[in-house]
């Protein structure tokens, strides 16, 4: 497992309150959990899990975020999600003893608590609430890697970028007709997370800004019109 630095983050409020799946737990379980914990600051880049490593802890993100990449033997990044404040990760490996299933890395400055895998089963078994939570998670982010083997199998690449933005778009602040993407994804990791190269995601991006779809404001991309990018993907993909 790579190694991250794991002293206790000083002056800092080391709770679970705001991980989704601990909502239903009580003041004092979730305290007795918090103390099971260990806890960490990570920078952007440092790396967390690694690729089909034997580690078995579950994760909590309290703050930050953090990026589910696979690399291939070239060294080409394939991203699978980025996830934030509230969500647990590495949890695959505590239910089933494989290995990991890709590797994370934190993509902002984070903190983030960890348990043993015999800890997490534990909490499984007595905190029946918990376990409740997580299949919904569970199910959600099953659904998502078949829309993604979906649109991977069928789609042109100018759609699945398509698809792609309209999925952050949902994640980002509505105003109107209009989403706000913050902060706005490099071509690069838009590349990753289709699987194509940095001048597809450049050539499909100026198109869209040349027909009033996007813009570029701020450090932030600014999706003008999503329903008008949701009928393009519709027109796609049929659904």
């Amino acid at each position: 497992m790579a190694k991250t630095a794991n002293r206790q983050p000083q002056q800092l409020q080391l709770s679970l309150e705001g991980i989704a799946i601990l909502t239903g737990l009580s003041p004092e379980a979730r305290e007795r959990l918090q103390k099971r914990c260990t806890w960490r600051r990570c920078r952007p880049g440092d790396p967390i899990v690694s690729y089909l490593d034997a580690s078995d802890d579950v994760f909590f993100i309290v703050e930050g975020e953090v990026r589910v990449t696979i690399y291939s033997v070239a060294g080409r990044a394939v991203s699978f999600r980025s996830l934030g404040p509230g969500e647990v990760f590495g949890e695959y490996p505590a239910i089933d003893g494989g290995p990991r299933s890709a590797s994370v890395e934190a993509a902002r400055s984070s903190l983030i608590a960890s348990i043993p895998a015999a800890a997490f089963q534990e909490l499984l078994q007595t905190e029946p609430k918990v376990a409740q939570a997580l299949l919904p998670q569970l199910v959600t982010k099953i659904r998502a890697l078949t829309t993604r083997v979906y649109e991977f199998s069928t789609l042109a690449v100018n759609n699945r970028i398509q698809a792609e933005l309209l999925r952050l778009a949902s994640l980002g602040t509505r105003q109107g007709k209009a989403a706000q993407i913050v902060p706005a994804p490099t071509h690069v990791e838009i590349a990753s997370r289709v699987s194509t190269h940095r001048e597809a995601v450049t050539r499909e991006l100026n198109r869209l800004s040349r027909i009033g779809i996007i813009e570029r404001k701020r450090g932030a991309l600014l999706v003008k019109d999503v329903d008008r990018l949701a009928e393009m993907v519709h027109e796609a993909t049929g659904e």
